[in-house]
């Protein structure tokens, strides 16, 4: 069970994401193509949903969040290590608010700097998520700012499933659908849109198995965060919503090598000329590696999530 009670989230509440985004946030189209696995080609469909505005599925819940803004906020505090704060950032400036991102050490400059590009004050904070989180918490309350969570609140995920609501309008039959995992956000939102007739695979870099050692636990659980993904898959646990998501709706987790996502992610850049992230690629690593093996006559979805990211280690 989750650490702590939290709101049941329902296809409707996705639904109504979805009418509330309409107009702000892109449609990505999906790809028909084959990658290659380990016993061949195998048939998949790639959800663009890097082509979204500011190159991160983040920005649906973020808008959905701040579009739903009641009172006199004027500004919004969170902690990021990167595609979370360039999202807020870009709602915030729809919106006509302030925004600051409070980021660990570690934060990839790449990511600060799209942060900066649309508006946002940038503060380092500690060297892990968990902390940078805990002082952005007590800096919003200083400021009398709107606190936002990268990904463990409603908003945050109704507005991240409207994905799976357009993958069912996209492809047809009910097709397994690829997921990475950090916080969960993105794959709860996938989950809940889909319902119980969806299939949703959770797939976490080694180093960081947030939701597998969570399943396994039967809670959410701390994990040590040590991979090539961590700029964006780098919680060191997973949120209660995703945990209570995932139990719900018999979410799995599959978990891939940090070389598989490299691989992966030089693929798709080799193969099709698609610039991701790391954890844009951790879904494909899943194909690629083998740690996901189709049924026969099964095309799953891969959602390439996000792809703000050096050019130069391409």
């Amino acid at each position: 069970m989750a650490t702590r009670k939290v709101k049941r989230l329902y296809r409707s509440d996705v639904r109504q994401a979805r009418r509330l985004l309409r107009g702000h946030t892109r449609k990505t189209p999906v790809f028909h193509t084959d990658i290659l696995g380990p016993r061949g080609p195998v048939p998949v469909t790639l959800k663009l949903e890097y082509l979204q505005h500011g190159g991160t599925f983040k920005v649906r819940g973020c808008l959905n969040a701040l579009l739903q803004t009641r009172g006199d906020k004027t500004g919004v505090v969170l902690a990021s290590a990167g595609n979370a704060g360039i999202a807020a950032a870009l709602a915030s400036a729809l919106r006509g608010m302030s925004c600051t991102v409070v980021v660990p050490e570690s934060a990839s400059h790449t990511k600060v700097a799209a942060m900066w590009s649309h508006g946002a004050e940038v503060l380092w904070h500690g060297t892990t998520y968990a902390e940078a989180h805990k002082y952005a918490r007590q800096l919003a309350a200083e400021r009398g700012a709107m606190p936002l969570h990268a990904y463990d609140l409603p908003e945050i995920v109704t507005g991240a499933g409207v994905v799976g609501l357009e993958i069912e309008e996209q492809v047809r039959g009910r097709p397994p659908v690829l997921v990475a995992v950090g916080g969960g956000g993105l794959v709860a939102g996938v989950a809940v849109a889909l319902g119980l007739r969806g299939r949703v695979i959770g797939v976490e870099p080694e180093g960081a198995p947030t939701l597998h050692a969570a399943l396994a636990a039967g809670h959410p659980v701390d994990v040590d965060v040590s991979s090539v993904a961590s700029d964006a898959l780098g919680a060191n646990r997973i949120g209660d919503i995703a945990m209570e998501v995932a139990q719900r709706y018999g979410v799995r987790s599959l978990l891939v090598s940090d070389d598989a996502i490299v691989m992966a992610r030089e693929y798709l850049w080799r193969e099709f000329r698609i610039v991701v992230e790391p954890a844009g690629a951790t879904a494909v690593a899943a194909i690629q590696s083998g740690a996901y093996v189709p049924a026969p006559g099964e095309r799953p979805v891969i959602v390439l999530c996000g792809a703000n990211t050096d050019l130069a280690t391409l």
